[in-house]
């Protein structure tokens, strides 16, 4: 029978990245801080204590701070890892970033979704860097996304995918040239979480290895974990189905 090590084991001598950190229940937060202050871990089912020597790097897009002034977050905990922050800008405070990445998640999402590369034009770019941006990031890259299926690898549809110039998302029906109305809008998070649904849905609920969902959509698999606990999704649902 294989001994089957955790996380802080695996990286012994190097480093461990902790992504939404911010998001760890209050148990999950004792155990962390635990590891943090002595060093030491126990593997689940297990009676002896490990000693392991880890370089911890947390993220998170959350104000741990104000979490703390909360009581959200444990303040000894915040103390222990905020020991050298690094505050990343958000996208709309390096607008100068937006044209390499947009063009990086554009010809991703075209490689993905198997259609013709596209890049956004001019006039694309003008309406990227002035959207405000408030999901960062991520929102570009589910931007771009959306922009790149609307366009079928003609165009990218940058106005559309936004809800700018042309204004809501419109649905076309087929074999008619009657136009119809425009179509409510998802907001962010329910798109997201029915693209995760249809991403888990096609891998039987896997998330993690080389056919699970973090790998089809390029994420880290604690980073999917977590996105799909503040979206409700249990990937029970789709194991089941099988």
């Amino acid at each position: 029978m294989s001994t089957r090590q955790g996380w802080f084991e695996r990286a012994d001598g190097g480093t461990l990245f902790l992504d939404e950190i911010g998001e760890l229940s209050p148990a999950a937060q004792v155990r962390l801080l635990r590891v943090l202050q002595d060093g030491s871990v126990q593997r689940v089912g297990g009676q002896r204590t490990l000693v392991v020597d880890v370089r911890v790097v947390a993220a998170t897009h959350r104000d741990l701070h104000a979490m703390v002034t909360q009581g959200a977050f444990r303040q000894d905990l915040w103390y222990r890892i905020a020991i050298f922050p690094i505050r990343l800008p958000a996208l709309r405070e390096r607008t100068q970033d937006i044209p390499a990445l947009s063009t990086h998640f554009a010809l991703q999402a075209a490689q993905r979704l198997g259609l013709a590369p596209q890049v956004p034009r001019p006039e694309d770019m003008a309406l990227l860097v002035d959207y405000p941006w408030p999901g960062n990031v991520r929102e570009l890259a589910a931007v771009m996304e959306r922009a790149a299926i609307l366009g079928d690898g003609r165009r990218l549809e940058v106005a559309q995918a936004l809800g700018v110039g042309k204004g809501p998302l419109f649905v076309s029906v087929p074999s008619s040239d009657r136009e119809v109305e425009p179509a409510a809008v998802d907001s962010l998070d329910e798109q997201n979480r029915r693209h995760i649904e249809a991403v888990l849905a096609s891998c039987a609920g896997r998330v993690d290895g080389p056919f699970g969902a973090a790998r089809r959509l390029g994420i880290n698999p604690n980073t999917l974990r977590g996105r799909m606990r503040k979206l409700g999704i249990d990937p029970r649902r789709f194991r089941q189905r099988l």
